[in-house]
């Protein structure tokens, strides 16, 4: 195969070419835009190409970039021996080819010079493992000493050495392996995939950071699930994420069972991917009914119970993160709030629900209650069309009722009319547990419709308030005689 006619008329190619020549040394094109040109993938409008040299990576970098007339950005990492030019739309790494061995406690490799089919060797797999010559006698012709293009064909993701070694080697792979998977709807070679089982373990000498931004890739695509039953059939998310492995699993008593919480909490994720690619509203799919196994109880008349899994859940969400290194900030916050409240719109889907109910929820969600509300009908995964239809139409009641109560009382993001300032300078009053008192029954006391969400309304009710806990405003008060 050869790819001549793509890559004429690309200066990037023609540049690198030239400058190869003129230092004497051979160029390639490698990695994953080879690989995604045989795959015709659409590329994102910052093109990333990996270019090896079998000398030194950084002097062809520096030639490429003394070969514009225009100054070029140019980033050298002497350690490494890489260089990097950034153009416009384009991202060109540079390296001279290499070999690498590796140390049993560590990832990080032993690196020497080293020949083309060195390079591509130490790549992870092969349909990584290609090369486009950009030498003058073959320019354009692909190089492939492992099979890439042909398991490219099969849709297989394979290893090009012993995967045992592979993955022991550098054990981030397994990881990659299975992004691999889900990113192009893959499957993993059964040698490559048995070996990853065996060296599952071997996964705990990468760094969280690692682990999580391949995680996080995975959680992106179309159809999540897919990475996610890789990785708990291949017990790398035993690793990790014990206890999302502890939510597999049915119980039974009294012919009595539950659904599998793990297969669920996957089709939850796939229907929210459906919905929306925000990161994190999948991460509230993945959390949402966490605590279910530490809250499983059996009842002889009910069957199994899972009460206050939701609250659970939320508690356990921060130190998910922590530990995770997911970030602690008002992403995990969103998270752990979509997870204490995902049970509440069900709730909400009778005829007679009060406004109260609605305004609570709304107070509780703010703007986030159009996320809640698609986890919600997310989690409807019931194989009874029927049901699933009458739960899906019962949630866009509730989101009309929302929409209604909000547009009436405007309680999403709900702000106190009178503030706890106001309550010490009008009464006089230091901040104590008192101040606290009156601004919690004047917020009570909109969230069940007693008065409406104004100033006016809310100033009337603080001075009742007040009144009753034997308060009055500090210009009433009468001022003490002088002797």
């Amino acid at each position: 195969m050869n790819f001549k006619a793509h890559l004429e008329g690309i200066e990037v190619f023609e540049k690198v070419a030239k400058a190869a020549e003129k230092l004497n040394v051979e160029a390639f094109v490698v990695g994953g835009y080879v690989r995604d040109l045989i795959l015709e993938r659409n590329k994102k409008s910052k093109k990333d190409i990996d270019f090896t040299c079998v000398g030194s990576g950084i002097a062809l970098a520096k030639e490429v970039a003394d070969s514009y007339e225009e100054h070029v950005p140019l980033s050298v990492f002497k350690n490494f021996g890489t260089a990097m030019i950034k153009l416009d739309d384009w991202e060109l790494e540079f390296v001279g080819a290499r070999k690498e061995s590796y140390r049993t406690e560590s990832r990080k490799p032993i690196v020497e010079d080293g020949t083309l089919l060195e390079d591509l060797e130490r790549r992870d797999f092969t349909i990584n493992a290609m090369a486009i010559s950009l030498n003058k006698d073959n320019y354009g012709e692909l190089l492939d000493p492992f099979g890439g293009l042909n398991d490219i064909k099969r849709k297989i993701i394979r290893t090009p050495l012993d995967p045992n070694v592979t993955f022991s080697d550098d054990p981030l792979r397994m990881m990659r392996a299975i992004r691999f998977a889900s990113q192009l709807n893959f499957d993993i070679d059964a040698d490559t995939f048995y070996a990853l089982t065996q060296n599952a373990s071997r996964l705990k000498i990468i760094s969280k950071e690692r682990i999580i931004d391949e995680l996080n890739k995975i959680l992106l695509e179309p159809k999540p699930s897919y990475g996610f039953k890789l990785l708990f059939v291949g017990k790398l998310l035993h690793e990790f994420f014990p206890e999302m492995v502890d939510l597999q699993g049915v119980d039974s008593v009294d012919d009595k069972s539950h659904k599998d919480n793990f297969y669920h909490t996957l089709q939850v994720l796939d229907n929210v991917s459906q919905m929306s690619d925000d990161l994190w509203l999948r991460w509230a799919a993945v959390l949402h009914d966490i605590a279910k196994p530490a809250t499983k109880r059996f009842n002889s008349k009910v069957g199994w119970t899972f009460h206050g899994h939701e609250d659970k859940g939320a508690k356990m969400t921060p130190g998910i993160f922590r530990r995770l290194k997911l970030p602690m900030d008002d992403r995990m916050k969103f998270v752990q709030k979509l997870v204490r409240l995902h049970l509440r719109p069900i709730a909400l889907v009778k005829d007679e629900v009060t406004d109260s109910a609605l305004r609570r929820l709304l107070f509780d969600a703010g703007d986030d209650i159009d996320s809640l509300m698609k986890l919600c009908r997310a989690d409807v995964t019931s194989k009874n069309n029927r049901r699933v239809k009458r739960y899906l139409d019962n949630f866009d009641k509730v989101e009309k009722k929302l929409l209604e109560v909000e547009e009436k009382d405007q309680v999403r993001n709900f702000q106190p009319p009178v503030s706890g300032e106001e309550i010490m300078r009008i009464f006089g009053l230091p901040p104590s547990k008192i101040v606290g008192e009156i601004k919690e029954e004047i917020k009570e006391a909109i969230l069940e419709g007693k008065i409406q969400n104004k100033p006016e309304e809310a100033r009337a009710l603080m001075f009742e308030i007040a009144k009753s806990k034997g308060l009055f405003p500090v210009s009433e008060l009468p001022k003490s005689s002088s002797k």
